[in-house]
Order: C-alpha cells, then sequence, then structure tokens
C-alpha cells in the first residue's frame, strides 16, 4: 500500500500557480515527491514557457508529521521545513517570495515534499502559493 495523496491545481495563470497538496499515511511517507512541477505550468501570454517559481505563500496543517518543501536539483535544498502537529500561514510576498536557492547544477525549478517522522494515519494539507518565472 502507499501514501493516499492529492495535488490539485487550483490556479495556473500568466503569473501565478496556487496548488493544493495533500497526504494521509500508511506510514510509507514521501520522499523528493513532486508536487510543483514547472513544465507542466501553463506558458505565459507570449508562450515563454515556466522555468521556475518563487515561493510566495505557504498555507499548511500536519499532523503527526512534518514536511521538507524542496527545490528540485541534483542535490535537493531544503526551501521550507513544515513541523509536525502545527499549523500557520508563511507570507513571503512582502519579500518578493522566497527564490530557489539550489545550485545550477541539475536544477530543474520544481518543488518537491518529503515527509518526516510519518506514522500511519498522518496527515498533511499545504497550500503552495508561486509567483512564475519565465
Amino acid at each position: 500500500m502507499a501514501d493516499a495523496v492529492k495535488t490539485t491545481t487550483i490556479v495556473d495563470g500568466d503569473r501565478t500557480a496556487v496548488i493544493y497538496c495533500s497526504n494521509t499515511s500508511d506510514g510509507t511517507g514521501e520522499a523528493a515527491v513532486t508536487k510543483v512541477d514547472v513544465s507542466e505550468l501553463a506558458s505565459n501570454q507570449d508562450g515563454t514557457s515556466c522555468s521556475g517559481v518563487t515561493l510566495q505563500k505557504v498555507i499548511f496543517s500536519t499532523v503527526g508529521m512534518g514536511v521538507k518543501i524542496l527545490w528540485d536539483a541534483t542535490t535537493d535544498v531544503i526551501a521550507l521545513e513544515l513541523p509536525a502537529d502545527y499549523s500557520d500561514t508563511l507570507d513571503y510576498s512582502d519579500i518578493s517570495g522566497l527564490p530557489n536557492n539550489a545550485a545550477s547544477g541539475g536544477k530543474t525549478g520544481d518543488i518537491q515534499f518529503t515527509t518526516v517522522g510519518h506514522t500511519s494515519g498522518d496527515t498533511y494539507s499545504v497550500v503552495v502559493y508561486c509567483l512564475k518565472q519565465f
């Protein structure tokens, strides 16, 4: 069996993307699972493909497990770590968002999640607001 996971794109506009992610764990957990795939986000009006995102805001609730939000690269880089048994809104829009600071080698622009301390029945709900880059 595997964790029951769902990733839903709520908004995919010219400049912004909003993605809702949820997980109910069976104890398996997730390891560097892509949640925001920039190659699948809509292009802008002139047809330029999205090459990356900055994290503008993250709304989350975790029960029993934490979540590492990673910038995907040859060596993944932690963007944020969401603690277990906690709910919050992290808003970085006043500082133009959190930029992807992964090294250029193997940097994809994608965002991945890894669960931490997961056991059967643990859950998370995360909404990620992104500013698209072209």
